[in-house]
């Protein structure tokens, strides 16, 4: 097979974990995930772990998650320059960008990447927050909001792929055949 790079993204609770493992199983690549190095990457340029958990207390909602772009940004360069022939799965922040300059950077930093795979529960938004949040009405399930609304992941994806009413398998299957390596065993 030939150099093969697949990156997940989209909102948080949506499985690009649970279906970055079964890609990278059923292909056989390596899984890199976003969660597994952030921090590392985030002490590299300064990040301070008190200054966020004061942030987190005191600001007003998102108050932390402001604080984190300049490091995420960061770590989505070096996470994507450092692996390769792999499947990768962001966390959901580290594809919304307020800031036009951190968003073009991350543009510049999967434009090589042909398959940068945004999975959503439905095209319907309203449903996609449904789905994601239940009735929960707390900062997570606003900051969900966002991701699933804001333009960023729209202007990065290169393929969307919708979950709802499927089983991980179906949407393994779905992806597979995206990027055109379905095979019989899935059937």
């Amino acid at each position: 097979m030939n150099k093969l790079d697949i990156v997940l993204i989209g909102p948080m609770g949506v499985g690009k974990s649970t279906i970055g493992k079964l890609l990278a199983s059923h292909l056989k690549l390596p899984q890199k995930s976003m969660d597994e190095f952030r921090w590392d990457y985030y002490k590299e340029i300064g990040y301070d772990h008190k200054h966020a958990r004061m942030l987190d207390q005191t600001e007003v909602a998102f108050g932390v998650y402001r604080y984190w772009k300049q490091f995420e940004i960061h770590a989505v360069e070096r996470l994507l320059g450092e692996h390769s022939n792999c499947v990768i799965d962001f966390g959901a922040g580290h594809s919304v960008y307020e800031d036009d300059a951190y968003l073009q950077r991350a543009k510049a930093a999967l434009k090589s990447f042909k398959y940068v795979i945004l999975l959503l529960p439905s095209p319907d938004k309203t449903l996609c927050l449904k789905c994601l949040n239940g009735d929960q009405k707390d900062e997570d399930a606003q900051l969900n909001r966002h991701f699933i609304e804001h333009k960023s992941n729209y202007e990065l994806a290169t393929h969307i792929v919708y979950t709802e009413g499927a089983k991980p398998d179906e949407t393994l299957a779905e992806v597979l055949t995206l990027i055109g390596e379905l095979d019989c065993s899935l059937n």
